[in-house]
Formats: structure tokens, C-alpha cells, sequence
């Protein structure tokens, strides 16, 4: 019985397949495997996995036919998520846990929405504040890397010391403050933690395993503390605008569930099917502007520097909270 039900899966992926010749299908997926150091368990695994790949394969190719007739505003690309189907890729790297009662805990709001004098350009990856692309593999920590990323950014300014901070002693250590790892969490709550904690780790001394671990916080080797944590008015574009203007880089939670997110190459990233309350994933505003005339966020993502544009993404700005980048947005103060 389990046998037919594969097989039957196997025939319904098969049977969506793109109008592209199995040997040029073949050649895609050999440079696939290839360039990903993709190896499978058997022979109907590698099928399976072709047949998913096939799939996204149409995927890219017409999204980009769109793209070069002028009717979309980005690309999309094979990455190592191709041959991932879009329900799989959720569950193993989206894991903020988005509740929209619980994530703004904090007794302060930015409600600062007075844009008027602003740049019209903010890029804090230029002003030694932001940390390299990181990779949280095959681990629901994006909500960890989101609050790192923020802690990081206010720890420069503060200092004017860039350390990368561990966000494998957020993964192992705040449970209690109700984060579940690798299976997901949020940024306000790790903010909670490292201010309860007096602290945050180095990376160097309590490095990513991208795994759930035992708690090995050492208070010898702290890279940074907060004091407390803001967040920003929610919905509200203006208020985050302000936010990465005048504060620095700003944890966001957005909707990262579409298949052009999955696989998002280049380009101001315009999906009108993303939900502005249904967050999935955490990530960080680190400036803005404006490419071609489309206004855009720009965006730290931690799936490492072979997603979009080496590890970044341009998101639409000023589009109705397209995404719901100003929904669950909130910083540290140190």
C-alpha cells in the first residue's frame, strides 16, 4: 500500500512536468546536483526529487519569460532550494512563530512618522554595522538571526565594534522565554532573553550548529548586552522608515511562503500574493531606496550568500506593507 501511494506521488508530480526535453531536463539537473553536491538514498529518491525540480524548473523559466517582457520587476533563479517543493522549504527555513498578540510585548513604540527630511538612500551594510550573509542551514533559527542581526547592528554604533554575535546561544538558551529552536521562535523573545541573561555570546566562542543543543552560555565570553528592545508602530511603512533611518538595522518578520521568494535571484521583489499578517519568516531592514524608480526595503537574509542577491533581497516599499515588512518590527537598545 505505501508502495502505491509513493508511486501515485511520483505520477502526480510527473504529470505537471515542464515542456522541456527530459535530456535538457537531465543536463539542468546534472548541473543541479553538481553545483550543490546533491547526492540522493536511492533511485526512486532521486526521481522524486527530479520530478520536484522539473516543476520549479517551469517555475523559473516562465517567471523570467514575464520578467524580460517587462511584467515583472525581479528575477528568479535554480538555487539549492530547486529541488525542495515549496511546502517542504517552509517547514525546514521559515520558523518565526509570529503571534500578532505576543509579538509586540514591549511597553515601547516607534511611532515616529515624520519621513520628511529623511535620505532618500539608507544602506547600513556600507557603514561597518552589518555582519556577513550567514547560513542558518536546515534550521528554523531565521528568528535568531534576525534578532542577532539588529543586536549586532546597535552594538557597532554603540561601540564602534562590529562583533558577530552567536545565534546558536539564542537556539540553545531561550526556551523559557518561549522560543523552540531550530522549530521556531521570535525576535521579541530573544530580546527578552539576552536582557534577562545580561547578555549575548560571540560567535567565535559559542559557534552555529544549526541543531537544538544543550544551553553553554558562558558569561566570560559575552560580545554584547541590551538593555531593552522597541517596537515599531505596526503596519506602518513611515515608522519603520524612521526606524532604519535614524536607529540602524531593524528586525522584521515577513511572508517568505511563495514560490518567488524560494527562489528570488535579483531585482525589487513585488509578490502581490503575500499576506501582511500570516509572518512566517525573520529577517532585517538594514536600508531603503529606490532601483529604477521602484522603492524598495533592503533586506539581510540568513540563507546564505548563493539566495538572491548574495544573501539580500530588495522588497517592494511603500506597497500596502507588501509582505508585511512593518508588521512585527521591533530593535534593541543597548
Amino acid at each position: 500500500m505505501k508502495s502505491f501511494v509513493v508511486l501515485l506521488a511520483f505520477i502526480a508530480i510527473a504529470s505537471s512536468a515542464p515542456m522541456i526535453s527530459e535530456d535538457e531536463l537531465e543536463d539542468h539537473f546534472t548541473q543541479f546536483k553538481d553545483q550543490f553536491g546533491r547526492s540522493y538514498s536511492s533511485k526512486e529518491e532521486e526521481f522524486y526529487r527530479k520530478r520536484i525540480f522539473a516543476n520549479n524548473l517551469e517555475f523559473i523559466f516562465n517567471h523570467n519569460r514575464q520578467y524580460y517582457a517587462g511584467l515583472k520587476s525581479y528575477t528568479v533563479a535554480v538555487n539549492n532550494f530547486t529541488d525542495l517543493s515549496n511546502k517542504e522549504f517552509r517547514a525546514i527555513m521559515n520558523g518565526l512563530q509570529y503571534v500578532a498578540t505576543s509579538l509586540k510585548s514591549s511597553e515601547m513604540v516607534h511611532e515616529d512618522e515624520a519621513i520628511s527630511g529623511l535620505p532618500d538612500t539608507v544602506d547600513w551594510t556600507t557603514k561597518g554595522v552589518v555582519t556577513p550573509i550567514k547560513n542558518q542551514e536546515d534550521c528554523g533559527s531565521c528568528w535568531a538571526f534576525s534578532a542577532v542581526a539588529s543586536i549586532e547592528g546597535q552594538h557597532a554604533l554603540k561601540t564602534g565594534k562590529l562583533v558577530s554575535l552567536s545565534e546558536q546561544n539564542l537556539v540553545d538558551c531561550s526556551t523559557p522565554e518561549g522560543n523552540d529552536g531550530c522549530d521556531g521562535g521570535l525576535q521579541d523573545s530573544a530580546f527578552q532573553y539576552v536582557i534577562k541573561n545580561h547578555g549575548i555570546d560571540t560567535e567565535q566562542s559559542y559557534q552555529y550548529k544549526a541543531v537544538d543543543e544543550s544551553c553553554r552560555f558562558n558569561s566570560k565570553t559575552v560580545g554584547a548586552t541590551i538593555s531593552s528592545y522597541v517596537d515599531v508602530k505596526t503596519g506602518s511603512e513611515a515608522a519603520l522608515q524612521t526606524a532604519v533611518a535614524n536607529i540602524g538595522p531593524i528586525s522584521v518578520g515577513i511572508d517568505a511562503s511563495q514560490n518567488s521568494f524560494q527562489f528570488y535571484s535579483s531585482g525589487v521583489y513585488d509578490e502581490p500574493n503575500c499576506s501582511t499578517s500570516v509572518l512566517d519568516h525573520g529577517v532585517t531592514a538594514v536600508g531603503y531606496g529606490t532601483d529604477k524608480g521602484i522603492p524598495y526595503w533592503k533586506v539581510k537574509n540568513s540563507w546564505g550568500t548563493g539566495w538572491g542577491i548574495s544573501g539580500y533581497i530588495l522588497m517592494s516599499r511603500n506597497k500596502n506593507n507588501q509582505c508585511g515588512i512593518a508588521t512585527g518590527a521591533s530593535y534593541p537598545i543597548i
